[in-house]
C-alpha cells in the first residue's frame, strides 16, 4: 500500500478541486505543521477567515511531529539543493516522507525530477 506525504500543494490543488488530484482525495493526508501554516495562509485569503479555520481543523489532526533530526537533514537537503530554490517547508517535509516510507505528493517542479516523489502537475 502506497502511502502519502502531502505537499502544501497537494492540498491546495485538493481545495480547489483539481480533477489531477480527485485519485489522492481519499487518502490519509499526512502533513506537517509548516504545511499547516501554509495552507491556512492560502486559505484565508482565498476563501476568508472562517473557511480557512474550518480548513485549518480539517487539517490540524493531519500534522505529524518532526523531529531535530528530520530538521537538520532537511536544511541540509536544502543546501545541497539550493539552486533549486526549494521552501523549508518543503525540505522538512520530503526528508519526512524519505524516512516515513512515504512519497512525496506534490506538483512544485522543484521536485520533478527527485527520487521518491510523485510529481502531479496542475
Amino acid at each position: 500500500m502506497v502511502r502519502y506525504f502531502f505537499d502544501s500543494y497537494a492540498v491546495i490543488e485538493l481545495l480547489d478541486g483539481n480533477s489531477k488530484y480527485a485519485k489522492y482525495s481519499q487518502e490519509p493526508v499526512i502533513i506537517t505543521i509548516f504545511n499547516l501554516v501554509e495552507i491556512y495562509w492560502f486559505a484565508i485569503r482565498e476563501y476568508g477567515e472562517k473557511t480557512a479555520d474550518e480548513i485549518y481543523s480539517q487539517f490540524k489532526t493531519s500534522v505529524v511531529e518532526i523531529n531535530d533530526e528530520i530538521l537538520k537533514e532537511a536544511i541540509k537537503f536544502r543546501v545541497k539543493n539550493k539552486k533549486g530554490n526549494l521552501s523549508y517547508a518543503d525540505c522538512i517535509g520530503y526528508i519526512y516522507a524519505l524516512k516515513n516510507d512515504l512519497i512525496f505528493l506534490t506538483g512544485d517542479k522543484e521536485f520533478e525530477d527527485i527520487n521518491h516523489v510523485e510529481f502531479v502537475k496542475k
